[in-house]
């Protein structure tokens, strides 16, 4: 059976939407179909040759010649700066924020310090959400997207002691840890939101035939075992294309039926209960005051 579709008709005529790590994958989905329905969209990526690329294409693809790129490395906390800074001085309004990009992969370590999923999957896009922010504001009603995973139901919770995991390091659990911040963001995000105008979604796009996925197997030590063509078999029987992948996230996007919703988790295009985990408030509460430190925000 076919996974369900975005059936949103909307129009995004006048309004401008970013989306993280759009050169590929999902997110190149969602911003050609922004595009599609004629929005002013922003690529941000890290990888400006790609991104061009992606850029031409979706042009060609759409007719719609208002489709750009601007560099944005989440690795990179004075990236993030510098790109919100840029965005802050040169765009009127933000209606749409993608927040996409994500990264699974061995331990290391970003020039700020931080894991590298840690960083890229979460505290780079909640400073980049919290430097836009007033640009949202009085963009509204506007909405920030975040992509999120059902992995964070394999989440043991969010590891205050070490953040980072320093200690006892494996990747994929690292993964969901910054998949379930994700989720707790998207929840306290919407509360501290209230009544401004701007909503927040969490999005679990499937188990989708990605880039994300192609050093899981190595992570594992599938390398020399059956797993790894299991894993890869799997992969191209039962998962989902990026354009399928992305029906959640364009749905939360741009969905008129949501706009009184926020702070929901979504899968199918339909709201999906999480973990336990994902809902607890105190949790969610705790994560953004730390989030705030580490990311400078606040002393």
């Amino acid at each position: 059976m076919a996974p369900p579709k975005c059936l949103s008709h909307a129009s995004l005529k006048d309004q401008t939407a970013i989306v993280t790590g759009a050169n590929t994958g999902i997110g190149f989905e969602v911003a050609k179909d922004l595009a599609r329905r004629g929005a002013k969209v922003i690529l941000a990526c890290r990888n400006e040759a790609r991104a061009e690329a992606a850029v031409a294409e979706i042009v060609k693809d759409t007719g719609n010649e208002n489709v750009m790129t601007s560099k944005l490395d989440l690795a990179s906390l004075s990236s993030v700066r510098e790109f919100s800074q840029k965005i802050k001085e040169g765009e009127t309004r933000l209606d749409i924020l993608v927040n996409n990009a994500g990264i699974c992969c061995p331990q290391s370590t970003t020039e700020d310090g931080f894991d590298t999923q840690l960083q890229v999957n979460h505290l780079g896009h909640f400073l980049l959400t919290h430097l836009l922010l007033d640009l949202l504001k009085t963009s509204a009603p506007s909405r920030v997207v975040v992509v999120a995973s059902s992995v964070h139901k394999t989440s043991q919770g969010i590891n205050f002691e070490d953040i980072n995991y320093e200690k006892n390091y494996v990747a994929f659990p690292v993964y969901a840890q910054s998949k379930l911040a994700n989720i707790l963001f998207t929840r306290e995000l919407a509360r501290r939101l209230e009544g401004t105008g701007v909503t927040a979604y969490a999005a679990h796009p499937g188990l989708v035939k990605t880039e994300l996925w192609r050093t899981l197997p190595e992570l594992y030590g599938w390398k020399f075992t059956l797993m790894k063509p299991m894993f890869y078999l799997g992969m191209y029987a039962f998962g989902k294309t990026p354009e399928q992948g992305a029906q959640t996230v364009i749905h939360c996007a741009v969905e008129e039926k949501l706009s009184s919703e926020s702070g929901l988790y979504y899968s199918d295009c339909d709201v999906m209960e999480p973990s336990q985990k994902a809902t607890d408030d105190a949790v969610a509460r705790q994560l953004w005051e730390m989030s705030e430190r580490m990311t400078g925000l606040s002393s």
